[in-house]
């Protein structure tokens, strides 16, 4: 299957002064799938985006915006499998004891899943099952039922024990809370986000970037998603870490204003590489840029 992703997104700079910006915009070098085109970031004014990953492998970009607007895009293209989110039953939950070293940071609270407040009321409303899958199964059903999403519920600083005690959010809101919920019941969770087409299901509206979570159980990590609560295809990881402030779209160290925004995920028919790249924006003024920043 072949899918087309990329986004367009104004960065302005209210200000006179410059202002610095790391933008974490780029599929995460884990993505399971072939790029014939890698929708890496680039800008219209020639700044220079200097890359670099940072502890949970996220491609992090930084760049100094001058006074005014920058519009910044990406445009390309992968084949993946085309199949949808495994679902295995009989994972288990590992004994915290079992669990591997580096897995073990999945089950502290962090900033936004404030999972120590939720200890009580997780143990209570989710106890063990017949596996470990079972369990977080049953938290992401209760999460889809509890919470009511609506862009108009949007809030930056809104932790999991927030949300659960508002009963409204936005998708991030639905991953903090599923997240929070696992490990107060010694379940690593992690937060992911990146994008999502609406294929395979009915159109939904315009695109936009998603946030899910995955949960290490039988072994590995497995995705889950609250917000859907159904198995989905044509996922394109960007970003993960303890929660969403560790995959913030953007992070700017002074004041600014997000003006235009549009993103895309879209299935393709089956084509060429070279079909492929005719239907890509190749705006000749970044080329240097994206050349410097594979070379890197």
């Amino acid at each position: 299957m072949l899918i087309r992703i990329g986004f367009e997104i104004d960065i302005v700079n209210p200000t006179q002064s410059d202002l610095p910006v790391i933008a974490a915009l780029s599929p995460h070098p884990e993505v399971q799938g072939r790029f014939i085109a890698p929708a890496l970031p680039r800008n219209d004014r020639g700044l220079a985006m200097e890359a670099e990953a940072d502890e949970y492998g996220n491609l992090r970009h930084r760049l100094t915006v001058p006074p005014g607007r920058v519009r910044l895009w990406a445009d390309g293209a992968v084949e993946v499998d085309g199949r949808p989110d495994p679902v295995v039953p009989d994972a288990e939950q590992h004994r915290v004891e079992d669990l591997p070293m580096a897995v073990t940071e999945f089950l502290k609270p962090s900033r936004y899943c404030d999972s120590d407040r939720l200890t009580g009321f997780a143990w209570e409303r989710f106890p063990e099952g017949r596996s470990g899958w079972d369990r977080v199964q049953r938290i992401c059903d209760f999460v889809h039922g509890h919470i009511q999403f609506g862009y108009q519920h949007g809030r930056s600083d809104r932790t999991a024990s927030q949300a659960l005690a508002e009963g409204h959010g936005v998708c991030r809101d639905f991953a903090h809370l599923a997240v929070a919920l696992c490990r107060a019941v010694n379940i690593p969770a992690r937060y992911a986000s990146g994008y999502l087409g609406d294929i395979g299901v009915p159109y939904a509206g315009p695109g936009d970037f998603c946030a899910w979570f995955e949960a290490f159980i039988g072994g590995r990590w497995y995705t889950f998603d609250a917000r859907y609560n159904v198995p989905r295809i044509g996922r394109v990881l960007m970003v993960r870490g303890a929660d969403a402030g560790d995959g913030a779209m953007l992070t700017s160290f002074g004041s600014h204003e997000l003006g235009f925004f549009r993103v895309w995920c879209d299935e393709l028919p089956p084509m060429s590489d070279a079909e492929v790249l005719k239907r890509l924006d190749t705006r000749p003024e970044a080329e240097a840029l994206v050349s410097g920043y594979v070379a890197a």
